[in-house]
């Protein structure tokens, strides 16, 4: 592959990029910060057998008037990418962002409209190229309207729909999309909370992310528990749902 990841500095994304460079895949890492962007490129040559330069363009989500320009520089350097992987994304808890207005207005446009205007600018290349490939990752947040991640999982539940969407259309043109929907994961986004039964780490996920990629799944859930729990979640009738704080 020739994968573009954004987001690829750090946490789940950190760990996606190492494992395809591992692989012998191809990298070019998009994020918002120059310095990180140069460590991570320069550890993910160090960890290629090939020993090829890993290219890096800045791209922030919040920007979107830069995501062309920086998959103009991806396509230079990896000769045209056939995998766009998006790992980035801003989370916030319920408390704060009921407190805030303006964090409220910012996580919900990156996680569901800025992403998807990045998805569309991926999109539009892959099948201009004959398909290719689209990872995204969402949340089981998005699985069913809950207390503590109302706002939080209405952008992600938005992006989720999307996801399914692309894929229904896109599919017999050689577009395979996958939507990742991630338990708690233990990385710096969720440093601080508390967690939960099943949380996972950034590198058993990225695991079982690369194993659905070459596999062309549609949907992921990781760790796998996630995929009964929220079924169980989703199942709940609504007078339960408003009782319990899950």
């Amino acid at each position: 592959m020739k994968a573009v990841v954004l987001g690829g500095t750090a946490g789940m994304g950190r760990a996606v990029a190492r494992r395809l460079a591992e692989r012998g895949d191809e990298v070019f890492l998009m994020g918002r910060d120059a310095g990180d962007l140069a460590r991570s490129a320069a550890d993910l040559e160090a960890r290629q057998a090939k020993n090829a330069r890993v290219g890096y363009a800045l791209c922030d989500l919040e920007k979107p008037e830069g995501f062309a320009a920086a998959l103009d520089e991806a396509d230079r350097a990896l000769g045209g990418f056939d995998t766009v992987v998006v790992t980035a994304g801003m989370f916030a808890t319920q408390e704060a962002l009921e407190a805030d207005v303006e964090l409220t207005r910012r996580v919900l446009t990156v996680n569901y409209t800025n992403t998807v205007v990045f998805c569309e600018h991926a999109r539009k290349r892959l099948l201009e190229r004959g398909g290719g490939r689209l990872t995204v990752f969402s949340s089981v947040a998005g699985d069913r309207g809950r207390k503590p991640v109302a706002l939080y999982g209405s952008s992600k539940a938005g992006l989720s729909h999307y996801l399914e969407a692309l894929d229904h259309k896109f599919h017999a043109k050689g577009l395979s999309v996958l939507c990742v929907k991630p338990g708690f994961v233990k990385t710096g986004m969720t440093a601080g909370l508390k967690p939960p039964p099943f949380a996972g780490e950034p590198d058993e996920v990225a695991k079982d992310v690369v194993r659905a990629m070459v596999a062309r799944k549609p949907l992921l859930y990781t760790p796998a528990i996630w995929a009964l729990v929220m079924l169980v979640i989703r199942c709940l009738p609504r007078f339960v749902m408003r009782r319990i704080g899950f």
